[in-house]
């Protein structure tokens, strides 16, 4: 599978998995001069701003492993701007993470952790 392919396909399955669990998709794919977050949500009165990595069996580093410095700064960055543009106010602004690795076209696992602290 071809590396876009195989981030389309791990956003896909993380928004099922988040809606499932309660989240409220608001923007996919949010482009600043920054960069890109890959899913901003709400739950519970909170902001998420959540970045997807997904890797394949055959990569030598997992999708933790695989986010640098520097894609956290670009996080940081387009996570203010896009609370500067919106003015609506939360309870709360949160970082997630969901990796997932993909080991066949049906076969994964997800991994989703909460309230990063950057």
């Amino acid at each position: 599978m071809k590396k876009k392919d195989l981030g389309k396909k791990g956003e896909e399955i993380a928004e099922k998995y988040l809606i499932k669990s309660g989240y409220k998709i608001i923007e996919r794919n949010f482009r600043t001069k920054y960069g890109e977050i890959d899913l901003i949500c709400e739950k519970d009165n909170s902001i998420i701003f959540i970045e997807v990595r997904t890797k394949s069996n055959l990569e030598f580093v997992s999708p933790e492993e695989s986010i640098s410095s520097k894609k956290i700064d670009h996080i940081k960055n387009s996570s203010l701007d896009y609370l500067s543009k919106n003015k609506k106010k939360y309870k709360d602004i949160k970082f997630e993470f969901i990796g997932i690795l993909i080991s066949s076209k049906n076969d994964y696992k997800l991994n989703h952790i909460k309230d990063i602290i950057f």
